[in-house]
Protein backbone atom coordinates (compact mmCIF):
# COMPACT_ATOMS: atom_id res chain seq x y z
CA UNK A 1 0.00 0.00 0.00
CA UNK A 2 1.54 3.46 -1.06
CA UNK A 3 1.94 6.05 1.55
CA UNK A 4 0.25 9.44 0.10
CA UNK A 5 2.32 12.44 1.17
CA UNK A 6 -0.09 15.04 -0.66
CA UNK A 7 -3.74 15.45 -1.47
CA UNK A 8 -4.98 18.60 -3.67
CA UNK A 9 -8.71 18.09 -4.23
CA UNK A 10 -10.75 20.51 -6.33
CA UNK A 11 -8.39 23.27 -5.24
CA UNK A 12 -8.86 26.79 -6.52
CA UNK A 13 -8.44 30.53 -5.92
CA UNK A 14 -9.23 33.78 -7.40
CA UNK A 15 -7.88 37.15 -7.14
CA UNK A 16 -10.46 39.79 -7.81
CA UNK A 17 -12.87 37.80 -10.28
CA UNK A 18 -9.75 36.32 -12.51
CA UNK A 19 -9.53 32.48 -11.92
CA UNK A 20 -5.69 31.47 -11.59
CA UNK A 21 -6.33 27.89 -10.80
CA UNK A 22 -9.33 26.03 -10.87
CA UNK A 23 -10.33 22.33 -10.05
CA UNK A 24 -6.79 21.34 -9.37
CA UNK A 25 -6.55 18.08 -8.73
CA UNK A 26 -3.28 16.15 -7.44
CA UNK A 27 -1.86 12.92 -5.69
CA UNK A 28 1.70 12.30 -4.73
CA UNK A 29 2.84 8.96 -3.42
CA UNK A 30 5.88 8.67 -0.93
CA UNK A 31 8.77 8.90 -2.79
CA UNK A 32 7.63 9.78 -6.35
CA UNK A 33 9.30 12.70 -8.52
CA UNK A 34 6.57 14.21 -10.33
CA UNK A 35 7.10 17.64 -13.03
CA UNK A 36 4.17 20.31 -13.26
CA UNK A 37 4.79 21.86 -16.56
CA UNK A 38 2.73 24.46 -18.92
CA UNK A 39 3.56 27.55 -20.73
CA UNK A 40 4.32 30.83 -18.98
CA UNK A 41 1.07 32.29 -17.18
CA UNK A 42 -0.72 28.80 -16.55
CA UNK A 43 -0.95 29.09 -12.81
CA UNK A 44 2.28 26.76 -11.64
CA UNK A 45 3.66 29.24 -9.56
CA UNK A 46 0.70 29.70 -8.23
CA UNK A 47 -0.18 25.92 -7.17
CA UNK A 48 3.04 26.11 -5.21
CA UNK A 49 1.79 28.83 -3.16
CA UNK A 50 -1.41 27.53 -2.41
CA UNK A 51 0.52 24.74 -1.64
CA UNK A 52 3.33 26.28 1.43
CA UNK A 53 0.42 28.58 2.45
CA UNK A 54 1.70 32.26 0.71
CA UNK A 55 -1.55 32.09 -0.56
CA UNK A 56 -5.34 30.83 0.46
CA UNK A 57 -7.75 28.45 -1.20
CA UNK A 58 -10.93 29.81 -2.32
CA UNK A 59 -11.77 26.34 -2.90
CA UNK A 60 -10.67 22.74 -2.18
CA UNK A 61 -8.54 21.25 0.27
CA UNK A 62 -4.84 20.29 0.36
CA UNK A 63 -3.80 17.37 2.78
CA UNK A 64 -0.43 16.84 3.65
CA UNK A 65 -0.26 12.84 5.24
CA UNK A 66 -3.64 13.44 5.72
CA UNK A 67 -3.54 16.23 8.00
CA UNK A 68 -5.55 19.28 6.13
CA UNK A 69 -2.77 22.63 5.99
CA UNK A 70 -5.41 25.06 4.44
CA UNK A 71 -5.23 28.58 6.69
CA UNK A 72 -1.61 27.29 8.01
CA UNK A 73 1.07 30.03 7.87
CA UNK A 74 4.14 29.10 5.67
CA UNK A 75 6.62 28.93 8.54
CA UNK A 76 3.81 26.38 9.70
CA UNK A 77 3.59 24.43 7.25
CA UNK A 78 7.55 23.83 6.80
CA UNK A 79 7.29 22.78 10.26
CA UNK A 80 4.69 20.41 8.93
CA UNK A 81 7.12 18.96 6.61
CA UNK A 82 7.00 20.92 3.13
CA UNK A 83 10.17 22.84 1.81
CA UNK A 84 10.60 24.74 -1.44
CA UNK A 85 12.79 26.76 -3.44
CA UNK A 86 11.94 29.82 -5.60
CA UNK A 87 12.38 31.13 -9.36
CA UNK A 88 14.48 33.79 -8.34
CA UNK A 89 17.41 32.84 -5.93
CA UNK A 90 16.57 33.73 -2.64
CA UNK A 91 19.71 33.36 -0.26
CA UNK A 92 20.93 35.18 2.66
CA UNK A 93 23.65 36.60 0.58
CA UNK A 94 25.90 38.27 3.19
CA UNK A 95 25.63 35.50 5.44
CA UNK A 96 28.09 32.44 5.17
CA UNK A 97 27.28 29.14 3.06
CA UNK A 98 26.56 27.26 6.42
CA UNK A 99 24.68 30.22 8.10
CA UNK A 100 22.31 30.41 5.19
CA UNK A 101 21.71 26.42 6.48
CA UNK A 102 21.70 27.04 10.33
CA UNK A 103 18.54 29.37 9.87
CA UNK A 104 16.44 26.76 7.85
CA UNK A 105 17.25 24.26 11.16
CA UNK A 106 16.29 26.52 13.20
CA UNK A 107 12.78 25.08 13.67
CA UNK A 108 14.44 22.42 15.53
CA UNK A 109 15.91 25.28 18.14
CA UNK A 110 14.61 24.80 21.85
CA UNK A 111 16.63 26.94 24.00
CA UNK A 112 15.20 30.15 25.34
CA UNK A 113 16.34 33.74 24.82
CA UNK A 114 17.47 33.71 28.45
CA UNK A 115 19.97 30.67 27.38
CA UNK A 116 21.12 32.67 24.48
CA UNK A 117 21.79 35.95 25.89
CA UNK A 118 23.51 33.93 28.44
CA UNK A 119 25.11 31.24 26.20
CA UNK A 120 24.10 28.65 28.41
CA UNK A 121 24.87 25.22 28.09
CA UNK A 122 21.34 24.64 25.77
CA UNK A 123 22.68 27.21 23.62
CA UNK A 124 26.07 26.08 22.91
CA UNK A 125 24.51 22.08 22.74
CA UNK A 126 21.48 22.86 20.35
CA UNK A 127 24.07 25.62 18.15
CA UNK A 128 26.79 22.71 18.05
CA UNK A 129 24.07 20.00 16.94
CA UNK A 130 22.77 22.60 13.96
CA UNK A 131 26.25 23.17 13.16
CA UNK A 132 27.44 19.69 12.87
CA UNK A 133 23.77 18.89 11.01
CA UNK A 134 24.65 21.80 8.49
CA UNK A 135 28.01 20.41 7.98
CA UNK A 136 27.05 17.04 7.08
CA UNK A 137 24.36 18.22 4.26
CA UNK A 138 26.84 20.50 2.89
CA UNK A 139 29.18 17.70 2.79
CA UNK A 140 27.15 15.51 1.11
CA UNK A 141 25.92 18.44 -1.64
CA UNK A 142 29.61 18.55 -1.66
CA UNK A 143 29.56 21.87 -0.93
CA UNK A 144 31.30 21.78 2.23
CA UNK A 145 34.91 23.08 1.14
CA UNK A 146 32.15 26.65 0.77
CA UNK A 147 31.27 26.63 4.41
CA UNK A 148 32.35 29.60 5.49
CA UNK A 149 32.43 31.85 1.91
CA UNK A 150 29.32 34.08 1.49
CA UNK A 151 26.67 33.08 0.02
CA UNK A 152 26.64 35.79 -2.49
CA UNK A 153 30.11 34.73 -3.96
CA UNK A 154 29.28 31.23 -4.96
CA UNK A 155 28.63 30.85 -8.73
CA UNK A 156 24.93 30.93 -9.92
CA UNK A 157 24.70 26.62 -10.25
CA UNK A 158 26.20 26.75 -6.53
CA UNK A 159 23.64 29.25 -5.31
CA UNK A 160 20.84 27.35 -7.22
CA UNK A 161 22.56 23.82 -5.13
CA UNK A 162 22.73 25.88 -1.91
CA UNK A 163 19.08 26.92 -2.30
CA UNK A 164 18.23 23.48 -2.55
CA UNK A 165 20.72 22.12 0.57
CA UNK A 166 18.96 24.96 2.83
CA UNK A 167 15.75 23.30 2.32
CA UNK A 168 16.79 19.69 2.67
CA UNK A 169 17.90 21.10 6.29
CA UNK A 170 14.27 21.46 6.81
CA UNK A 171 13.87 17.69 6.88
CA UNK A 172 11.19 17.89 4.17
CA UNK A 173 8.73 15.04 3.58
CA UNK A 174 7.69 16.88 0.24
CA UNK A 175 10.19 19.19 -1.47
CA UNK A 176 9.14 21.89 -4.16
CA UNK A 177 11.50 23.14 -6.84
CA UNK A 178 10.16 26.35 -8.63
CA UNK A 179 12.41 25.68 -11.93
CA UNK A 180 15.68 25.03 -10.56
CA UNK A 181 17.60 24.89 -13.83
CA UNK A 182 16.47 28.44 -14.56
CA UNK A 183 19.31 30.53 -16.04
CA UNK A 184 21.80 27.75 -15.65
CA UNK A 185 23.74 26.25 -18.59
CA UNK A 186 24.26 22.60 -19.52
CA UNK A 187 27.33 21.80 -17.47
CA UNK A 188 25.05 23.25 -14.32
CA UNK A 189 21.94 21.45 -15.59
CA UNK A 190 23.67 18.04 -15.69
CA UNK A 191 24.99 18.65 -12.22
CA UNK A 192 21.38 19.64 -11.08
CA UNK A 193 19.84 16.42 -12.14
CA UNK A 194 22.34 14.14 -10.24
CA UNK A 195 21.61 16.74 -6.87
CA UNK A 196 17.65 15.80 -7.38
CA UNK A 197 18.17 12.40 -7.85
CA UNK A 198 20.53 11.99 -5.04
CA UNK A 199 17.67 13.61 -3.06
CA UNK A 200 15.80 10.98 -4.19
CA UNK A 201 17.57 8.19 -4.01
CA UNK A 202 19.67 9.10 -1.22
CA UNK A 203 17.05 10.60 0.98
CA UNK A 204 13.91 9.33 -0.12
CA UNK A 205 12.25 12.64 -0.11
CA UNK A 206 9.24 13.46 -1.98
CA UNK A 207 9.65 15.81 -4.92
CA UNK A 208 7.38 18.26 -7.08
CA UNK A 209 9.23 20.55 -9.73
CA UNK A 210 8.47 23.56 -11.91
CA UNK A 211 10.22 23.49 -14.81
CA UNK A 212 11.09 24.79 -18.50
CA UNK A 213 13.99 22.32 -19.52
CA UNK A 214 12.33 19.39 -21.01
CA UNK A 215 15.95 17.60 -21.12
CA UNK A 216 15.88 18.22 -17.14
CA UNK A 217 11.68 16.94 -17.11
CA UNK A 218 11.93 13.97 -19.50
CA UNK A 219 15.58 12.76 -17.30
CA UNK A 220 14.44 12.48 -14.15
CA UNK A 221 10.43 12.81 -13.73
CA UNK A 222 8.52 9.58 -13.41
CA UNK A 223 5.20 11.16 -13.99
CA UNK A 224 3.94 14.78 -15.57
CA UNK A 225 1.33 17.03 -15.11
CA UNK A 226 0.70 19.92 -17.60
CA UNK A 227 -1.47 22.89 -15.93
CA UNK A 228 -2.84 25.59 -18.37
CA UNK A 229 -5.14 28.29 -17.69
CA UNK A 230 -5.09 27.61 -14.31
CA UNK A 231 -6.43 23.87 -15.16
CA UNK A 232 -4.60 20.46 -15.53
CA UNK A 233 -4.69 19.63 -19.51
CA UNK A 234 -2.97 16.41 -19.54
CA UNK A 235 -0.72 13.80 -16.81
CA UNK A 236 0.90 11.31 -17.33
CA UNK A 237 4.25 9.01 -19.10
CA UNK A 238 6.52 12.47 -19.48
CA UNK A 239 7.60 11.20 -23.62
CA UNK A 240 3.91 10.43 -23.83
CA UNK A 241 2.73 13.78 -22.74
CA UNK A 242 5.49 15.92 -24.63
CA UNK A 243 3.93 14.41 -27.83
CA UNK A 244 0.20 14.92 -26.92
CA UNK A 245 -1.49 17.12 -29.81
CA UNK A 246 -3.45 19.18 -26.87
CA UNK A 247 0.20 19.86 -25.20
CA UNK A 248 1.77 21.02 -28.18
CA UNK A 249 -1.09 23.32 -28.74
CA UNK A 250 -0.72 24.82 -25.34
CA UNK A 251 2.78 25.58 -25.60
CA UNK A 252 2.52 26.34 -29.54
CA UNK A 253 -0.54 27.69 -30.13
CA UNK A 254 -2.89 26.09 -32.98
CA UNK A 255 -1.96 25.79 -36.41
CA UNK A 256 -3.98 27.19 -39.53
Amino acid sequence: MTNQVLSCKNVGINFGGLQAVQDFNLTIDDGELIGLIGPNGAGKTTVFNLITGVYTPTEGEILLSGINIIGKMPHQIVRYGIARTFQNIRLFDHLSVLDNLKVAANKDMRYSIFSGMFRLGGYWREESEVTDKAIEILDIFDMGKHAYKYANSLSYGEQRKLEIARAMATDPKLLLLDEPAAGMNPTETDELMDTIMLIRNEFGITTLLIEHDMRLVLGICERLMVLNYGQILAEGNPRDIVNDPLVIEAYLGKGE
